[in-house]
């Protein structure tokens, strides 16, 4: 291998052509650049392999070389070229470029996704920090944890030093819902991985999998162990995952991936990259709403509860003008033409009165009641106002952050563990075993007694029936149901 000295700035330079991202469009989408490129534009792409070729970056080279854009006559400098005045911009070898390529970067030829990205949830990503999960990172686990964790997900607010170069402490980033310094949100490369740019690689449940896992919304788990997840793994070299089109029901019929429910094209429906446009409850916060959606001619759109009244097309609401309003049910209409690819409607039906059926339960039996008691807590000072400061908050945190959170994710991609053992089991537990023994301790330490706890209890929990058991015992009627089902499988007694 030839021996080349590296400056610094050849060091950024590297980097620079390591950060080339793309959309899941067709090859013929890079004609935009391929149309308007000069011969100045040519030869700056062509010398960037002089450093970032087969020799000394192969990794790089070979996977840009079998990538669409390559195949496009799309190169190092057509993404990451910048004009004068720029932010981020710098010259390098000859050439002014910029190190994070971001979705305005990508609209030169991918316009149509990028508007709906940048509306989506996705994007919307890196408002995390400010909320009580980054006060937990920053503040509890500290900056360090936060750079390279949560911010890895929904993304960095990328700082730039004296010389337009991204900082470490914000840099490498692929989040999400990172915030970039051309005003655009997000990353590309979240989910199509440079530098091949794969439309596969994006369509693969893996790909989501590296964001949505763990305590707190285990999807790729949950998807896993559904039939779903079972059929896809069973069946990975029948989903035509490089299909340009990949439409279900056409281009495939094996299994769905979260891309196909979320995202993909049906006969009946335009594929998206708006993920939150077919998802009709919100199942992040401690009590769950069904959601309609508000598209404003700013390009860009919001959620709003049920209950709120909903503004006509024409209103004028943050600081633009309504031009399209999604019900909840519209919505889910939307999520339902991907099931009807493979499932009837008493099928598709069944399945979400399940689902609404684990929200209510979770919703109306526990979360609605602690979250009434928590705020007569507060008000009448047995607690502060301030997060994350006693015992029964961060109880009250993992009900509804962790276990609340997987049941409801649970029920709703057909993951029965997830809904009842790693969810309501545990929701159960936590709730009538540390939550309510912590409410009469927090009670017991200013009173001196359990009376406003017990008074608490009997106004939120005592009116729902499904407490009845906690304050009165299981019924003679069900545990003699149970019994027998034991002893004529087990034998008589066996049951203790």
């Amino acid at each position: 291998m030839k021996q080349i000295v590296r400056s610094a700035a050849h060091s950024v330079w590297a980097l620079a052509c390591l950060l080339t991202l793309s959309l899941a469009s067709p090859a013929w989408a890079a004609d935009a650049v391929v149309a308007t490129k000069t011969a100045a534009d040519t030869a700056a792409g062509k010398k960037c392999l002089t450093c970032h070729g087969p020799e000394d970056q192969p990794g790089i080279y070979a996977e840009w070389k079998a990538s669409s854009h390559a195949a496009s006559n799309v190169d190092c400098y057509d993404c990451h070229k910048s004009k004068p005045g720029e932010p981020g911009a710098f010259e390098h070898k000859g050439a002014l470029i910029h190190v994070v390529v971001t979705p305005k970067d990508c609209a030169t030829c991918h316009q149509t996704e990028v508007t709906q990205q940048q509306r989506s949830h996705h994007a919307k990503a890196g408002n995390i920090l400010a909320s009580v999960d980054n006060l937990l990172g920053e503040v509890i686990g500290g900056p360090a944890a936060v750079n390279a964790g949560c911010k890895q997900c929904h993304g960095s607010t990328v700082e730039l030093d004296a010389k337009g170069i991204p900082t470490p402490q914000t840099w490498p980033n692929t989040g999400i819902g990172r915030k970039n310094v051309d005003g655009s949100l997000g990353s590309c490369s979240a989910c199509h991985a440079r530098h091949a740019f794969s439309s596969a690689q994006a369509r693969t449940p893996d790909t989501c999998g590296k964001c949505h896992m763990g305590p707190d919304h285990p999807q790729i788990e949950i998807y896993n162990e559904s039939k779903h997840g079972i059929l896809y793994r069973a069946n990975i070299d029948k989903m035509n995952l490089n299909s340009k089109s990949w439409v279900a029901g056409v281009d495939y019929t094996a299994a769905p991936t979260c891309a196909t429910c979320h995202m993909g094209a049906t006969k009946d429906q335009k594929g998206t990259h708006d993920v939150g446009e077919r998802i009709s409850w919100t199942l992040r916060p401690a009590i769950s709403t069904k959601l309609n959606m508000i598209r404003m001619a700013n390009g860009d759109e919001f959620d709003q509860p049920e209950s709120a009244a909903l503004p006509k097309i024409g209103d004028a609401v943050k600081g633009s003008t309504v031009t399209e309003v999604l019900t909840w049910e519209q919505r889910r209409d939307k999520m339902k033409t991907v099931c009807a690819t493979c499932h009837t409607s008493n099928t598709v039906n069944g399945h979400y009165k399940q689902f609404d059926d684990v929200v209510d339960l979770y919703n109306d039996k526990y979360a609605k009641p602690i979250a009434g008691i928590m705020k007569e807590l507060e008000d009448k000072g047995y607690l502060t106002h301030q997060p994350m400061d006693a015992k029964i908050k961060w109880t009250w945190f993992e009900i509804w952050h962790h276990e609340g959170r997987r049941a409801r994710h649970g029920a709703s991609m057909n993951g029965p563990d997830y809904t009842w053992w790693h969810g309501i089991y545990e929701v159960s537990q936590h709730t009538y075993f540390k939550w309510i023994p912590e409410l009469k301790e927090v009670v017991r330490a200013k009173d001196g007694n359990e009376k406003f706890a017990t008074d608490m209890l009997d106004k939120y929990f005592k009116p729902i029936a499904g407490h009845d058991w906690f304050f009165n015992g299981m019924g003679k009627e069900q545990i003699d149901k149970v019994r027998k089902g034991y002893e004529e499988r087990y034998g008589k007694g066996s049951m203790k």
